[in-house]
């Protein structure tokens, strides 16, 4: 069905900045909400941010308040995440998933679909 792709990634220094684009295919990007997630060497995957399908947000981890964005574009069919600031600490792998929701303008608990990836490393 829907199917992701997560772009923009690469190498940065340490209080720089990076844009991460989720594009979805197959399906309208209106009708579902969106989360980033990243996974670190030798650590679980995270919630990092996520947005409804109207546009709400919320930052799931801690450690990026202030720093990360996330927004979308349902005509371009693009989600993405604006990462300012960025540490050592945010190297990862970073993941887009989508969930389909009929009715609901919120942050979902579980997504139906995933990218397979994009990578962020922050090294001086």
């Amino acid at each position: 069905q829907l199917q992701l792709v997560e772009s923009g990634g690469g190498l940065v220094q340490p209080g720089g900045s990076l844009r991460l684009s989720c594009a979805a295919s197959g399906r309208t990007l209106a009708s579902y909400a969106i989360g980033w997630f990243r996974q670190a060497p030798g650590k679980e995957r995270e919630g990092v941010s996520c947005i409804s399908k109207s546009g709400g947000s919320a930052n799931i981890a801690a450690s990026v308040k202030g720093r990360f964005t996330i927004s979308r574009d349902n005509a371009k069919g693009t989600v993405y995440l604006q990462m300012n600031s960025l540490k050592p600490e945010d190297t990862a792998v970073y993941y887009c998933a989508a969930r389909f929701l009929f009715d609901r303008n919120v942050c979902p608990g579980d997504y139906d679909s995933w990218g397979p990836g994009t990578q962020v490393t922050v090294s001086s």
